[in-house]
């Protein structure tokens, strides 16, 4: 029996914006028409003002290199072999004016966007920008596989190319990328859109027979993966590590800028960048130091709502270096990213973070780093002092837009009482200590009932029931036996731990106290849990869920003092709730499942699992069935 990707993607269904594909092949002649003289792509519209506002390379000289006193460098993209179609983005695409469906049926669309064919008006080039990565200052960066091909006028879009060959930036690697890697930034970049996330946007990605070689395990097996490219469309991908270009030579690592030295640049991109994307703060503010400040101090507002946002929907980035964070405040760069299944403050979704750097606990930590880092490459356009008044703002920012973002997600709308805070923080406890599901927990407390006036004797019977509930979300014994067994070695543990005794200095230079500790508080609970039994565990998480239950349902109380009619209360609270607790996340097995089918030569699963998760905004409660039962009724 076929999928329900694969009967969904039979046909083009469009119902409130959402387009899929019947086929992700090449369209046949039949469906042309006769007028072929002219691609709907040629028709698309550049002026490119970032090339004409910022300066550009003037070298043409093939092959890697230090790029000085430029912010862009003209590049070629390298064609890809019998490029195709593997989905597209409807709505995305219609922000540059196009239509998916001409899109699909042009013959000459997988070459156009995928930079294998240069549209008319289209002048490609990459970015010059610095990034410290892992908290080291890691010197030039720059777009090593994504190519700048213009901006669109249509709203202004900036429309790039991610994999479409080498670039001066490209370092030891060929600019490309492969299948599984665009296609998951092609859906989560989506999905992250869905969920009201500000983002980056991807409106397609193509496929074809040029291949690479990948070590995808990093286990000395590599193999030959096929060279795609994923569309990205933004007002502009200038990031934080645009102005480390112009940083002096760094204390730690003893790199620098390739631009040092020329602060006439850098001048020059903040003026561009503030003139055309904070318009309003350029045209209120006459006194350069004081424009730049409040340039400073929307960039950390945008910056505290992103990361606020991301917590609030259980999203891990990976990688969040300087050279990854928007100037904008847009969720940009898929690379690691994971949504969380089981709660966990310490969960890691790049392998190579093993000190948890960025973990989902640390990110309004990390993001609050990275401000500073960019703080420091504005000096003196941004005086040291007014950054620092600033920064002292961020975390005040973040808690209040993360606790404004969680009373909607607990149904908290009528009040805002001191005791929320730990309210809040004893469910995440209890989701942590229990193993439960994120989103699906949240998802579940919708319906847990504002307790009434003639419930009385019955609160112990709804307690009982919301605690069943929800310990349908939590983790079996042999799940949190899985989850808290340490991911170091244990001689390499014993190893550490002799050495923090004996040669503190050595060991600092290895490892780090907080590692081990997080080590440390695994192989605890780790033991604890190999001496409890199934029963003991459930009692366990049955007392614990009870007990958050019924203070959770003393503060739904408070909300009904405010003497409105508590059936009008209730309906109001599920249906802010159900919008803001999300019933489609991409959780990891989802995407991979679409990417295996891919690397198949299926592409039937992409683009219903895109048009889902990025249309979650128009998928709730039961629009979300009556969506789904429409696309199988007419597949």
């Amino acid at each position: 029996m076929a999928s329900a990707g694969a009967r969904l993607a039979r046909l083009y269904i469009s119902c409130s914006g959402v387009i899929l594909r019947r086929s992700l092949s090449h369209a046949g002649m039949e469906d042309m028409g006769v007028n072929t003289s002219r691609s709907c792509l040629e028709r698309l519209e550049f002026d490119n003002v970032a090339l004409k506002k910022l300066p550009l390379d003037p070298s043409t000289e093939p092959g890697i290199r230090q790029v000085r006193g430029a912010c862009f460098s003209r590049v070629q993209p390298t064609p890809l072999k019998n490029p195709e179609f593997v989905a597209v983005s409807g709505p995305t695409l219609a922000l540059l004016g196009l239509d998916a469906d001409e899109v699909l049926k042009d013959p000459l669309g997988p070459e156009y966007l995928s930079g294998s064919k240069v549209m008319p008006g289209s002048e490609p080039a990459a970015h010059c920008y610095c990034g410290h990565q892992f908290g080291q200052f890691a010197g030039q960066l720059g777009d090593g596989a994504a190519c700048y091909l213009g901006e669109n006028p249509t709203g202004r879009w900036e429309i790039q190319v991610k994999g479409a060959g080498l670039t001066p930036y490209s370092r030891q690697a060929d600019g490309r990328k492969v299948l599984r890697s665009s296609i998951r930034e092609f859906l989560c970049s989506e999905a992250v859109f869905g969920l009201g996330v500000p983002t980056t946007r991807a409106g397609s990605v193509v496929t074809s027979d040029s291949r690479v070689m990948r070590d995808v395990f990093y286990d000395g097996n590599p193999r030959m993966e096929r060279c795609s490219v994923v569309l990205r469309i933004a007002p502009s991908f200038i990031r934080f590590g645009s102005f480390e270009i112009f940083k002096r030579a760094d204390e730690f690592t003893g790199r620098q800028g390739p631009s040092y030295g020329h602060d006439e640049i850098r001048t020059q991109m903040l003026d561009y960048v503030i003139e055309s994307f904070y318009p309003e703060i350029h045209q209120n503010h006459s006194d350069r130091i004081e424009r730049n400040t409040a340039f400073f101090r929307e960039v950390t507002l945008r910056t505290a709502r992103l990361v606020a946002q991301w917590q609030c929907v259980g999203f891990c980035h990976g990688v969040l270096n300087t050279d990854n964070m928007s100037i904008l405040g847009l969720t940009l760069d898929y690379g690691p990213f994971g949504f969380m299944d089981r709660f966990d403050p310490d969960f890691i979704c790049n392998a190579s973070d093993t000190s948890g750097r960025y973990s989902y606990q640390a990110q309004p930590a990390i993001c609050r780093w990275n401000l500073a880092r960019l703080a420091e490459a504005l000096v003196p356009d941004l005086p040291p002092d007014r950054a620092k008044q600033v920064l002292d703002e961020y975390l005040p920012l973040y808690n209040d837009f993360y606790l404004s973002n969680m009373r909607k997600k607990l149904g908290l709308l009528k009040k805002e009482e001191p005791e929320d805070e730990i309210l809040l923080t004893e469910l995440m406890q209890t989701m942590h200590n229990t193993g439960a599901d994120f989103s699906n927990t949240f998802r579940s407390l919708s319906q847990i009932s504002c307790p009434t006036q003639q419930e009385g004797e019955d609160e112990s019977e709804a307690i009982k029931q919301a605690t069943e509930l929800l310990l349908q979300q939590c983790a079996s014994l042999e799940e949190l036996k899985a989850a808290n067994r340490p991911t170091m070695d244990p001689r390499e543990l014993a190893m550490l731990l002799s050495m923090a005794q004996s040669n503190p200095a050595l060991f600092q230079m290895i490892s780090d106290r907080k590692t081990v500790a997080r080590q440390l508080e695994r192989l605890s609970r780790l033991k604890e849990l190999m001496d409890t039994t199934v029963e003991q565990l459930r009692a366990k998480q049955t007392e614990d869920w009870s007990r958050w239950i019924k203070k959770y349902r003393q503060r739904l109380a408070c909300e009904c003092e405010s003497g409105l009619d508590v059936k009008e209360l209730q309906e109001e609270r599920v249906r802010v709730m159900n919008n803001n607790n999300p019933y489609v996340v991409l959780r990891n097995y989802i995407a991979q499942n679409a990417v295996e089918a891919a690397e198949n030569g299926d592409f039937s699963e992409v683009g219903p699992l895109q048009a889902l998760c990025s249309f979650y905004s128009l998928v709730r409660d039961t629009d979300f069935f009556f969506l789904l039962k429409l696309m199988l009724l007419f597949s």
